[in-house]
């Protein structure tokens, strides 16, 4: 268990861009051994008030949720994972990164912290996650948030983040990264891009850089099979707790056909488009995305 430093550059563009953000300790990182592999995750304090469980996306860390916490830990228990094959977690060793063990991981992971009943929010892969969770353990969510994602999703969006995921992952300089970041995320302010990529780029001992991610999660030659979309539309129509589906409002990924029947096919769910924010809502457009949060959490 360590400190895990919030870099300042950071906090100066949190507060540039108008993330509110609640005076604090920096998060603490912690380590459990779960299905064999070690798990990290920033665990922002405050014990003993409502836990929020983040699960972030693809290629993604758990400090994609910094913005979020810095927001919310005042009044909840902010735990972001890293999932197997990202961040600070370890990379499977058999390069299973299938549904079922994810599955595994963040159920073990729960049970290792003790952190049930909480609200779970997550993004893209982690809220395709948080779906499948949250309908076998409808016993462990309290609220769910799913972020731009859905049973079925937009080919158009996958393919470009492929081609992004899938260009050459060691590059010579920390900037070639940023710059290649900012091209793709015409969104975000290239001074918000670089202090968050520092968190999802480390540097070789030859002197490159890479991403933190899984080498064979970024192989362009790698097969990726989603879960058939009928289960995940069955998952979908058992979640009874109070949900809310957030979609980027310029996403390619999500359609809003798709979020429309979800909030149909559930028993409390509402959706809500989040303008100015592609695929990675939290990221794009933090202050939008954080009153649709705090909107929904703090409700009753």
């Amino acid at each position: 268990m360590s400190t895990a430093q919030i870099d300042p550059s950071l906090l100066t563009q949190a507060e540039k861009i108008g993330v509110t953000i609640v005076p604090g300790a920096p998060p603490t990182s912690r380590e459990v051994v779960v299905n064999g592999l070690r798990l990290h995750s920033l665990d922002w304090g405050n014990e003993g008030a409502p836990v929020i469980l983040f699960l972030h996306g693809g290629s993604q860390t758990a400090h994609m949720w910094d913005f979020s916490a810095l927001a919310l830990r005042d009044r909840y228990h902010c735990i972001a994972l890293d999932q197997r094959g990202h961040g600070d977690s370890d990379w499977a060793p058999d390069g299973d990164y299938s549904l079922e063990k994810h599955q595994q991981d963040i159920e073990g992971f729960i049970t290792a912290m003790d952190i049930a009943p909480f609200y779970l929010v997550g993004l893209s892969m982690g809220g395709q996650n948080s779906t499948v969770l949250t309908a076998n353990h409808t016993d462990w969510v309290q609220k769910l948030v799913i972020v731009d994602v859905g049973p079925e999703v937009q080919d158009e969006g996958l393919r470009e983040i492929r081609s992004f995921t899938s260009l050459p992952d060691e590059v010579d300089s920390f900037e070639e990264f940023v710059e290649r970041v900012t091209s793709y995320s015409r969104l975000r302010p290239v001074e918000q891009i670089r202090a968050s990529l520092k968190n999802n780029v480390k540097q070789l001992p030859s002197g490159k850089w890479t991403w933190k991610t899984d080498k064979a999660l970024r192989d362009p030659r790698r097969t990726r099979e989603r879960p058939p979309t009928e289960y995940l539309w069955e998952c979908v129509s058992k979640i009874t707790c109070p949900t809310l589906i957030v979609r980027g409002g310029v996403s390619k990924v999500f359609a809003e056909e798709t979020g429309k029947r979800m909030v149909a096919a559930m028993a409390n769910a509402r959706m809500v488009t989040i303008e100015k924010a592609d695929h990675r809502v939290p990221g794009d457009n933090p202050v939008g995305f954080e009153r649709a949060l705090v909107s929904f959490l703090d409700g009753s």
